[in-house]
């Protein structure tokens, strides 16, 4: 039962953490463009071989 003294306020402590942590990423702005996130990791990063022959 004594350990419940130190277990109770770490938990207490990193839950706060992680909350701090959500707010923050919310406040810089981590969550404002999902979805272009997401087409980003799928574009494809080299041009078509037609525009790369007109050069």
């Amino acid at each position: 039962m004594e350990v419940l003294v130190i277990l109770v306020p770490l938990a207490l402590s990193l839950g706060l953490a992680g909350l701090a942590a959500f707010l923050w990423s919310l406040k810089s702005g981590q969550y404002d463009d999902l979805d272009g996130a997401a087409w980003r990791a799928v574009a494809d990063d080299d041009p078509p071989q037609e525009a790369q022959a007109k050069r």
